[in-house]
């Protein structure tokens, strides 16, 4: 028997001693963290789906958000922002810069 043993890398550690450089609140369910995007910050929280029962309509793509599918909830990083809040899908809300002229981006 090896007297060394083989183990999987972290993929955010760097070697070196320097420490991780992990995301900060990137993937925790219900915890808003804010997004730099050209078109303002935008608060955002990731929704599970497990405890909703109300059916949304995502603003990228006009269609409907089913009860119980995870998506994002975003609203303007602004103090009063939270009057604009939109369910999206996350797909839809990372491609929202790209659409075209003429539609609404939140």
């Amino acid at each position: 028997m090896s007297p060394r043993r083989s183990r999987r890398l972290d993929p955010f550690d760097r070697g070196g001693n320097r420490g991780a450089s992990r995301p900060v609140g990137g993937s925790v369910p219900g915890v808003d963290r804010i997004e730099e995007w050209p078109d303002g910050d935008w608060r955002v929280r990731r929704v599970t789906g497990a405890g909703t029962d109300k059916v949304y309509r995502c603003p990228g793509c006009d269609q409907e958000i089913r009860a119980g599918l995870p998506h994002l909830v975003s609203w303007p990083a602004w103090p009063g922002g939270e009057d604009e809040r939109r369910h999206w899908h996350t797909a839809c809300w990372r491609n929202r810069v790209k659409r075209g002229p003429g539609r609404s981006r939140y």
